[in-house]
């Protein structure tokens, strides 16, 4: 009698074991072993950190001996109005007469109004363009030079006109730059001091966030001496001093040559005995 056959399977059967099979695959594919490689997805985006952007970068760095920078910080008077009678010809302060702009603002000095007529040592820089308050327009940045000190101004669109935001006085050597929509201002107040002012749009104007002293000092020429270091904590020490004893030096020994096997070596000979001075003998007489 022949053997019964196995019952054939139906195609539901077929793709169920076909189903089965490929999530035990999945399973093991999912189960790496430490060590290996995983696919984790797409990276996050990197944001490089905000760079310094310089103003004024041809400003010579010289130090002066007129007063410091006047701080606004804990001020409470209202917001600042418009400049009577500027119009703003296009949508931003770029198509603005600077010149026109200064001799109408009321807060601008009788120093700053000789230098806009033109005096020795005066200058009126070229405007820079920087967005500080974040609102994606750029605000205009003058400065002044009246000869014995510089007035910077910062101005914005606002109320229908050129609002004033900002009026300080620095010394002539600083340097200005915009770090990530901020202001900063570098002065040098004295030969190992340097003042560092931090401004902030608050809503209203630029108002003073902090300020920073930071130790400085020249490179000695050679020949001047230590220099002064920039760390307050780092005493120099002195160049001179009195020098170190001498080492005692052994005497110099005789070198003996080494020979061959079998071969005799020479040995060194002392040193000889200092001839001394002969002592006369004395020679007995003959007996008679």
């Amino acid at each position: 009698m022949a053997a019964a056959l196995p019952p054939r399977r139906g195609p539901a059967a077929a793709r169920g074991s076909a189903v089965a099979l490929l999530g035990l695959l999945v399973a093991l594919a999912g189960c790496a072993s430490p060590g290996e490689l995983r696919d984790g997805g797409a990276a996050r985006a990197v944001t490089p950190p905000p760079v310094p952007q310089p103003l004024w970068p041809g400003l010579a760095a010289a130090p002066s001996p007129t007063s410091p920078a006047t701080a606004t910080a804990g001020r409470t008077e209202p917001p600042p109005t418009p400049v009577p009678d500027v119009a703003v010809p296009g949508p931003d302060l770029t198509s603005v007469d600077l010149r026109g702009l200064l001799a109408k603002d009321p807060a601008v000095t009788a120093d700053e109004r000789r230098a806009l007529a033109g005096c020795p040592d005066c200058e009126v820089r070229s405007p820079e363009f920087r967005d500080l308050t974040g609102d994606g327009r750029a605000e205009l940045l003058a400065a002044v030079v009246t000869g014995g000190s510089v007035v910077l101004h910062v101005y914005t669109l606002g109320g229908g006109g050129v609002v004033p935001v900002l009026r300080v006085a620095v010394l002539t050597g600083f340097s200005a730059e915009t770090v990530a929509g901020d202001l900063w201002l570098h002065e040098q107040s004295t030969v190992l001091s340097r003042k560092s002012s931090h401004y902030r749009w608050d809503g209203a104007r630029l108002s003073l966030l902090e300020q920073r002293v930071q130790a400085i000092g020249p490179i000695a020429e050679p020949g001047q001496g230590v220099a002064a270091t920039a760390d307050p904590t780092i005493t120099a020490r002195p160049s001179s001093g009195p020098a170190p004893a001498k080492p005692a030096v052994s005497p110099p020994t005789e070198a003996v040559t080494p020979r061959r096997t079998g071969e005799p070596q020479s040995v060194p000979r002392p040193p000889a005995a200092a001839p001394t001075a002969a002592t006369p003998t004395a020679i007995p007489e003959p007996r008679p």
